[in-house]
């Protein structure tokens, strides 16, 4: 069963095709926003270096966010596009999940953290259990204070990641001592080894049934309210 993942939910454009042996080949670049300019270039480059056609893919998973709102949709499209295309099943992944799982080893609570723009992030929290990780605390979106409340409520010994944790990283260790480290990018790697354990329990769905995760209204959606508002 090989399977292809798809993740642009934050800067990072990152491409893995992987199966039962691991990730077998993996593309990622962090530089500016080109999303749509440079997945589909991105999906041929990883299926011709690692031998494989597309045909061949039996699974497509996605990274469904929370993120920046343009790049959830390029990333979601093309992989919606390309399951239909072939006719086969997906599986969505959060972001949250995906920064959180390569840290699995440590014993701290891990709290992934996003850079929701506009003075906000996006977290959850986790912890270690066999085999991965589990959430513990439902995700979230806010100014930094409320991460920083979050913290000093549980009141222990966390590891933070991620982009959002980077962007504000004085902000939060002048009001929580904590580790910052890890990731600061969802990767297509974790995705794939996510969404593998997953399909071995054919925890898939239509394509149709992958739906984005944005914790607060899109964009387009706020400005529209707003000028409604004002007329």
């Amino acid at each position: 069963m090989l399977i292809l993942g798809i993740e642009t939910a934050t800067e990072r454009v990152s491409v893995s095709i992987g199966g039962h042996e691991g990730v077998i080949g993996l593309f990622e670049v962090t530089k500016g926003r080109r999303h749509a300019e440079t997945l589909v270039p991105a999906i041929e480059f990883v299926c011709t270096q690692s031998g494989i056609e597309l045909d061949e893919i039996s699974v497509v998973a996605v990274d469904v966010g929370p993120g920046l709102f343009t790049g959830m949709r390029v990333g979601l499209a093309s992989a919606k596009a390309i399951a239909q295309a072939l006719r086969i099943p997906m599986i969505g992944i959060t972001s949250l999940d995906l920064l959180a799982f390569p840290c699995r080893h440590t014993d701290r609570v891990i709290v992934p953290v996003i850079d929701a723009r506009k003075g906000e992030v996006f977290y959850a929290m986790y912890r270690q259990v066999p085999g991965g990780v589990q959430q513990v605390a439902e995700p979230a979106v806010g100014p930094i204070e409320d991460l920083v409340a979050d913290l000093m409520a549980r009141s222990q010994d966390v590891l933070l990641v991620g982009d959002g944790a980077v962007r504000y990283r004085d902000e939060i260790l002048e009001g929580f001592h904590c580790e910052i480290g890890g990731d600061a990018h969802p990767s297509a790697a974790p995705l794939v080894q996510l969404a593998h354990a997953r399909a071995l329990r054919e925890e898939w769905v239509n394509p149709r049934e992958i739906e984005p995760v944005y914790l607060r209204a899109p964009d387009a959606q706020i400005n529209w309210s707003t000028r409604a508002a004002r007329t």
